[in-house]
């Protein structure tokens, strides 16, 4: 079996450095030989192109971005009335993903409309969310690069995300039928989503393109006290066969500590 390769994901960590540029060095300097991030777009792509270099650390993920957060957006794919400003970002995010050498791009699905009851908006969002994907697909096909769609849990983290759950993840992913967009697993959401662990990751292996990790319910390191025993859901990744990077997508205890 391939040893299990993990990243950091510098939205989440090294944030002691304001540009995402001085994250990566800071990764690398840590002994990551591969990054993630969610938005990189307030930062010069130059610097970041001269930091991938300088490292020659991979970057593994970006997303796409989020539309206008203090408007309350998390992402556009599944947002009914807002295709095109999903197309425009995804253009965004491919220009990155082309200058940084990325290869997986998560294609955030979004918040249900404030005004909107999800049982009466469910349908048509995910109408919405099936033909953006399906758009995505054949771009990012020419590009070599992947596409993801992540579930979030709605207990905790976010109770307006659309996606909420990896059976409904995978039942949209049927509906698409392109082997290059997948699934992402957040080992964090799908414990408090469903519980089920072992089986989920069993079941929907085939279609997981990605992984990240943190502990729960306070989304620490991974080897911090909590429900996860990560030693047995890793050696269960790695007896699957995973081989792709398994980002390390959690707070620093040191920091909510003040250390």
């Amino acid at each position: 079996m391939a040893a299990l390769k993990f990243c950091a994901n510098i939205s989440w960590l090294f944030t002691e450095h304001p540009d995402f540029s001085q994250r990566i060095y800071a990764a690398a300097s840590a002994g990551f030989q591969a990054v993630e991030a969610a938005w990189l777009y307030d930062s010069d792509l130059s610097e970041l192109q001269k930091a991938k270099e300088a490292t020659r650390v991979e970057v593994v993920l970006i997303n796409t971005p989020p539309g206008d957060i203090k408007a309350g957006d998390l992402g556009l794919g599944a947002v009914p009335g807002r295709e095109l400003e999903f197309r425009k970002g995804l253009d965004l995010t491919l220009k990155h993903a082309k200058a940084l050498n990325c290869k997986r791009i998560h294609l955030m699905a979004g918040r249900i409309p404030v005004d909107a009851h999800r049982a009466a908006i469910a349908r048509e969002m995910e109408d919405v969310f099936v033909q953006n994907l399906n758009y995505a697909a054949g771009i990012l096909a020419k590009e070599g690069i992947t596409g993801l769609i992540e579930p979030i849990n709605t207990r905790i983290t976010d109770p307006r995300y659309f996606l909420d759950s990896p059976h409904q993840a995978a039942a949209i992913l049927e509906k698409v039928g392109k082997s290059n967009i997948q699934l992402q697993m957040d080992i964090f959401h799908w414990q408090i989503m469903d519980g089920n662990l072992t089986k989920n990751m069993h079941k929907y292996f085939p279609i997981i393109g990605h992984v990240q990790i943190a502990q729960v319910p306070g989304r620490n390191e991974p080897d911090s006290d909590g429900e996860l025993c990560y030693r047995y859901l890793l050696n269960t990744l790695e007896k699957l066969g995973y081989q792709g990077y398994i980002g390390c997508e959690y707070k620093p205890l040191e920091e909510e500590l003040g250390w």
